[in-house]
């Protein structure tokens, strides 16, 4: 099974981050990071986490998202909202049987668990690489955060019991995958040439930069991919500049 990595974006009760731990340990995941816990330490977490101290005592403190899932090449994040511009959606058994089959055992993957009152915001979903629902009753559909651990935990768990595990497509690649880090810094080099090209507007965000994330976050590309088209923005950069200096050359000789 692929590194898998349980983070909690904020989580306000302290005992969530004890029960967490709980179900991931019996499920035999053992990384948890919290981003900006509300009360962390904390004697109720420790309490609730019963044998699994040790996980609640390694886990990780971070600031951001960014932070937390910095050298994953998947990252996935559960949600209950409808999305305005559709995500690839996953129940929790579908997506524990796509990072069984297409990732490899030294791949890292990072899955959110949002606020225990109002999950994930669309830009913290926006990072995401595919997006997970847990089927519920449509009469109530709330599901405790520890709950929902435990769930995704598990089905994670059940594809490891499976005797003819097939080589994954990841194992034969030649490439790594790219980490989170690196398809976030493309991105925004990205985001700067469309800015100097005038496709964007700074002023006036528009629905393609959306789509473009999604389609990168989709494709799951792999270190040398990320870094061709990154040597591609480069050279468009590099023509830019030099058209501009021609100009500016050609605009002196003009007034000379």
């Amino acid at each position: 099974m692929p590194d898998v990595r349980i983070v909690l974006v904020e989580p306000s009760h302290p005992g969530n981050i004890g029960g967490a731990a709980r179900a991931m340990k019996t499920m035999g995941l053992n990384s948890l990071a919290l981003v900006n816990p509300k009360r962390f330490p904390d004697p109720q977490a420790d309490w609730r986490a019963a044998g699994a101290l040790d996980i609640v005592e390694q886990a990780t403190i971070c600031d951001t998202i960014a932070e937390a899932v910095q050298d994953s090449v998947l990252v996935a994040g559960t949600s209950a909202r409808a999305r305005h511009i559709p995500w690839p959606l996953m129940t929790s058994a579908a997506f524990a049987e796509f990072v069984h089959t297409n990732f490899a055992e030294d791949d890292s993957v990072s899955i959110l668990f949002g606020r225990e009152d109002n999950g994930l915001t669309n830009d913290e979903l926006n990072l995401c690489n595919r997006h997970i629902r847990i089927p519920a009753s449509e009469q109530y559909g709330s599901i405790n955060l520890a709950m929902s651990v435990q769930i995704v935990a598990y089905d994670l768990f059940c594809q490891t019991l499976s005797k003819e595990i097939p080589v994954s497509d990841a194992e034969a690649w030649d490439k790594p995958l790219a980490t989170f880090a690196e398809v976030h810094d493309f991105l925004e080099h990205l985001q700067s040439v469309l800015l100097q090209i005038g496709f964007s507007d700074p002023d006036e965000p528009r629905k393609a930069e959306v789509r473009l994330q999604r389609l990168f976050n989709r494709i799951e590309m792999d270190h040398t991919e990320v870094q061709i088209l990154r040597g591609i923005l480069t050279h468009i950069e590099k023509e830019l500049a030099s058209d501009s200096l021609s100009r500016e050359i050609e605009k002196q000789q003009d007034n000379g």
